[in-house]
């Protein structure tokens, strides 16, 4: 059981952790070792890893755009974050091509609406995340479970976290990606953009 400086340890060895969010608990990893997530989860390369920061500027060296697109992408944020709305957006060289290897251009980022995720998340920077599953099987929402799946994952103190005791709300992060004619919804989770919002098909 790990407080935060043993997280963040555990993150500057390039090992992985897992930590609660506001949907589910994630595993999470810095972004140059993202390979250790589809390792470990028996992941398909087409499924893309998300980060998650503790604010949009966190983000701003992981995402390409104009300055009127960063604008809006910002305005999108503030209205909805911290919360589970994942923006899907185009993305610079500074993303790790294992993070998305089948579409490298793009990136999935996240400011979870949880205290413990943003305090880790303002002293980790952006990590590399998925939800804590083998792939193809329901996400883990306790964290012995979380621990008995992955053994080598550091996760949380159980004074905080009880280890039988389930995370989060169990309902994902709608997703909307960016495109030049507005915004695709990918997923739709928990949260519904305002019909104000240009959406396309």
């Amino acid at each position: 059981m790990a407080s935060i400086p043993e997280l963040l340890q555990k993150l500057a060895s390039g090992g992985v952790i897992s930590f609660p969010t506001d949907t589910v608990p994630a595993l999470g990893t810095l972004p140059i070792h993202g390979e250790q997530i589809f390792h470990l989860k028996q992941r398909q390369p087409d499924k893309p890893l998300i980060l998650l920061g503790a604010a949009w500027q966190d983000f701003a060296p992981y995402v390409a755009g104009t300055a009127a697109e960063r604008r809006e992408w910002e305005a999108i944020a503030q209205q909805y974050w911290p919360g589970p709305l994942t923006l899907v957006l185009p993305a610079t060289d500074r993303v790790p091509a294992t993070m998305n290897p089948q579409n490298p251009g793009t990136i999935g980022i996240r400011v979870p609406d949880q205290a413990f995720a943003l305090e880790l998340l303002r002293e980790s920077q952006p990590l590399a995340t998925t939800s804590a599953n083998r792939s193809g099987q329901p996400p883990l929402t306790r964290f012995g479970e979380i621990q008995a799946t992955f053994p080598t994952v550091a996760i949380p103190p159980r004074e905080q976290f009880p280890p039988e005791q389930s995370w989060g709300s169990g309902q994902p992060s709608t997703v909307a990606q960016w495109t030049a004619a507005g915004w695709r919804i990918l997923r739709q989770g928990s949260v519904t953009l305002d019909p104000l919002i240009k959406l396309i098909k």
